[in-house]
């Protein structure tokens, strides 16, 4: 029953874990720079960062595939280097979940830190502080609402990503069956009480991640 159960929603909550730290981290910076910075080219960058919400996840896993497989425009030199290829491997399936989660997480960020009055970055520059300090430790804490909903966010759609995973990492048993994809697997073997199970576990996880962002964004006092 482990492997069945249990090692679908351990490595899914490692893989969702993993994949919505690299997203916060990122997507605060992605973030900070789109709402704050004025340069050329700004609309193709938010673009290229929004593309994976609006591309069907098959197409995300397949150029991911070309750009890291093994014989991938980057995929080839790490493999010639290290004789190692990322895809068919759970590291596969954190790349796959971060590229589709990263657009939830600037879009809400972006527009959390556009919200945030600029004039009380412009006071703290007057009293000698620097933009990253001022960043860190004003701006940042003033869009803690979009920022957290947008983690929130972003690990829900960790959770539930299928199709870029899929092809990117594979399904993989005891190595890449998140519970997406298990899910489907069950369902094509006709094991309709497995599947009703894991379907059952992801709808409760999605219906928490849910209910913790509307408790944020309703409730959260700035």
């Amino acid at each position: 029953m482990f492997d069945q159960i249990g090692f679908p929603l351990l490595i899914t909550l490692k893989i969702a874990g993993l994949s919505t730290l690299i997203v916060a981290i990122i997507g605060m910076v992605i973030s900070y720079i789109l709402a704050r910075r004025d340069f050329h080219g700004k609309w193709l960058a938010d673009i290229i960062v929004t593309l994976p919400l609006v591309l069907p996840p098959t197409v995300t896993g397949y150029l991911l595939v070309v750009l890291l497989g093994k014989k991938g425009i980057l995929g080839s030199i790490l493999y010639n280097l290290t004789g190692w290829t990322i895809v068919f491997t759970w590291q596969a399936a954190v790349i796959a979940a971060f590229v589709v989660s990263l657009p939830l997480m600037v879009k809400t960020t972006t527009a959390a830190i556009e919200a945030v009055d600029r004039e009380y970055e412009y006071a703290a520059f007057t009293l000698g502080r620097k933009e990253l300090d001022t960043a860190l430790f004003i701006t940042l804490p003033l869009a803690k609402k979009g920022i957290l909903a947008g983690i929130v966010l972003s690990f829900a759609r960790a959770v539930g990503e299928f199709g870029a995973t899929l092809m990117f990492a594979g399904n993989i048993p005891g190595r890449t069956n998140t519970m997406s994809i298990s899910i489907y697997s069950a369902f094509q073997a006709g094991n309709n009480n497995l599947a009703n199970i894991l379907v059952i576990i992801l709808i409760v996880m999605s219906l928490l991640s849910m209910a913790i962002t509307a408790k944020i964004i309703n409730n959260w006092k700035i």
